[in-house]
């Protein structure tokens, strides 16, 4: 089984993405801000990410995305970003944190499904 690892400060949204994949075969865990998962990353070492970008904490998305990819445990840990910030200039920061997948808010539960199902096969 697939361990999803959800990091995103607004609890709706965490909802919304656990509800989705919940149809699917994951093991969903959950952390409220970059430095619970940041921990949680270290623990779990989980096959996909699902990030926000903008978090409160002292750590946002790209910094988090930037630690996982120097980290040797954690570099096969696949990301996919899921914030508001949709800009081109936005998009390129977070590929070149190192990202797979970047998803601009408002996303599709169908959307972000297939994606995952992309990054993960």
């Amino acid at each position: 089984m697939k361990q999803i690892l959800i990091v995103e400060d607004q609890a709706e949204i965490r909802e919304l993405v656990r509800i989705s994949l919940e149809f699917e075969d994951y093991d969903i865990h959950e952390a409220e801000n970059g430095v619970v998962g940041w921990d949680l990353l270290r623990t779990l070492q989980p096959d996909l990410i699902l990030m926000d970008l903008m978090m409160p904490g002292g750590i946002d998305g790209l910094e988090l995305c930037r630690r996982v990819r120097a980290d040797a445990r954690l570099r096969r840990t696949k990301i996919i970003m899921l914030t508001a910030l949709g800009t081109g200039a936005d998009r390129s920061a977070g590929l070149a944190a190192g990202a797979n997948a970047y998803l601009a808010k408002p996303f599709s539960p169908l959307e972000l499904m297939k994606t995952i199902g992309s990054i993960l096969s």
